[in-house]
């Protein structure tokens, strides 16, 4: 195996405060919609995997184990389409977050809106397309500034944390 340099960090977060104070508004908009925390963080981590931004993946795991996600749909989460481990909503959000995440490869197919439509409310539903925006922006931030992977410790406490459930209903 070789081993690569990473480039060093850029801190544009600090070159440029109003960027990152506009970015964690958006944020905190969503998180503090009526969008399930669990379908949140899955789509963050699924669109992180995609795009593969290893600081984010560090980051979306770690909050999700946080937060009593099991390891079981965090493994097969790369193929939740043949996985039983997933929540007709969560399918939903899922397929939406890839399709968002991959716009540019054939926009959003009227399936993929119309299905995540009918498992969300509107503002639910524009919350989950605004996390997929944003998570996608971070994303490009996060490897662009060459942010370090694996030093992330999630500010979740389990007493904290809505408790989701460890398998999700099937259906």
């Amino acid at each position: 195996m070789t081993s690569q340099t990473q480039p060093e960090f850029f801190n544009a977060y600090k070159a440029l405060p109003a960027g990152y104070q506009a970015m964690s508004s958006l944020e905190a908009a969503v998180k503090n919609s009526p969008l399930d925390p669990t379908v949140f963080e899955l789509v963050k981590l699924r669109s992180s995997q995609i795009n593969g931004c290893a600081f984010c993946i560090d980051m979306h795991y770690k909050d999700l184990r946080a937060m009593g996600e099991s390891e079981d749909r965090l493994y097969m989460l790369n193929a939740w389409r043949e996985s039983a481990l997933y929540s007709d909503a969560e399918r939903a959000a899922l397929a939406f977050a890839e399709a968002v995440t991959l716009i540019s490869e054939h926009h959003v197919p009227a399936e993929v809106e119309a299905a995540a439509r009918a498992q969300f409310d509107d503002e639910s539903y524009a919350a989950l397309l605004f996390a997929i925006v944003a998570i996608n922006a971070w994303n490009r931030l996060a490897i662009t500034t060459h942010s370090p992977s694996g030093q992330y410790t999630s500010p979740i406490k389990p007493s904290e944390a809505e408790s989701p459930k460890a398998t999700a209903d099937v259906g």
